[in-house]
């Protein structure tokens, strides 16, 4: 009993330093391990920081990209924006020049007609000189020639030597001798320069005789609207608007026919007559759609409501 404890023993003590060896070896293994374990996690975090190190790059590069794009948009907006502010500075410049020329044009319109109605009161004048003023006869002579004329516009006959009835009568028969006094373009030229100085009532005077002698000329809508107007420079309200709706009902084809008819429709406005002046004014709008009149009938129809 007492040799097999000893045997045993003897075994175990043969054994010891294989079993220490292991021992031993089993820190070292242990240790080992965990440097490879850290050599090869450092490994694995230098290659995420090489990645990041690579993305952050690519980002970067993304980003300078990015910014060198919104750059070029910012220059070409800003560059567009001055083109733009140019282009709107030339189209108003043009705009502007455009509207001195019209300006101008319409100056330079009003002018000529103006002129225009002069060199007619002229030529009128000039045809009555030449087809009334014949030769006067000799002091002393009995009798005239037959065919030899009638006296000078204007003159006086003589008291002293006074012509036979006979040698009277014969020129006021004679056929195709034109009317006493100056024609319509003469009378239309004194009686606007006179309303043009304020002489409203002589104005408003030639402007009726006019009327009287040469109904049927072509002066004949814009004597009765210079009426009206004569009439409204006095003050004279009731009579300027009886004018314009003359001008409307007697030439109602007229070039003055809408500009009566507006001015009718803002007399019964001013009056207070606001739906006779809203049925005038719609009445400019039909009987004239395309005229000037017509739409200023349309803004102050949009402001009446």
């Amino acid at each position: 009993m007492i040799a097999g404890r000893f045997a045993a023993a003897r075994r175990a003590l043969r054994r010891a330093p294989a079993l220490a060896a292991v021992l031993l070896a089993l820190p070292s293994a242990a240790c080992f391990a965990t440097r490879q374990d850290v050599q090869v996690l450092q490994n694995d975090l230098a290659v995420m920081r090489a990645e990041q190190a690579q993305r952050d790059s690519l980002r970067a590069q993304q980003l300078d990209r990015v910014a060198n794009t919104l750059g070029g948009v910012t220059d070409s907006l800003r560059a567009m924006s001055m083109r733009v502010g140019r282009f709107q500075g030339d189209v108003q410049g043009v705009l502007y020049s455009m509207g001195q020329q019209l300006i101008q044009i319409q100056e330079l319109s009003g002018q000529s007609q103006r002129r225009l109605q002069e060199l007619r009161a002229g030529l009128e004048e000039r045809a009555q000189a030449v087809g009334g003023a014949p030769a006067t006869p000799a002091a002393g002579a009995v009798a005239a020639p037959s065919g030899a004329g009638t006296p000078p516009l204007g003159a006086a006959p003589s008291v002293s030597s006074p012509p036979p009835a006979a040698a009277t009568a014969a020129p006021s028969a004679s056929a195709g001798v034109a009317p006493a006094g100056p024609g319509p373009n003469q009378l239309y030229q004194l009686s606007l320069d006179q309303l043009r100085r304020g002489s409203a009532g002589a104005a408003r005077a030639g402007f009726q005789d006019l009327l009287r002698q040469y109904p049927n000329s072509d002066l004949a809508p814009d004597a009765q609207f210079y009426i009206a107007e004569s009439y409204a420079g006095e003050g004279n309200n009731l009579a300027a608007d009886s004018g314009y709706v003359a001008v409307a009902t007697r030439f109602p084809s007229s070039q003055r026919a809408p500009t009566a008819m507006y001015k009718h429709a803002l007399l019964l406005l001013k009056q207070g007559r606001t739906a006779e002046g809203r049925a005038a004014l719609n009445e400019v709008v039909a009987r004239f759609p395309r005229s000037d009149e017509a739409e200023l009938a349309r803004e102050r129809l949009r402001n009446l409501r």
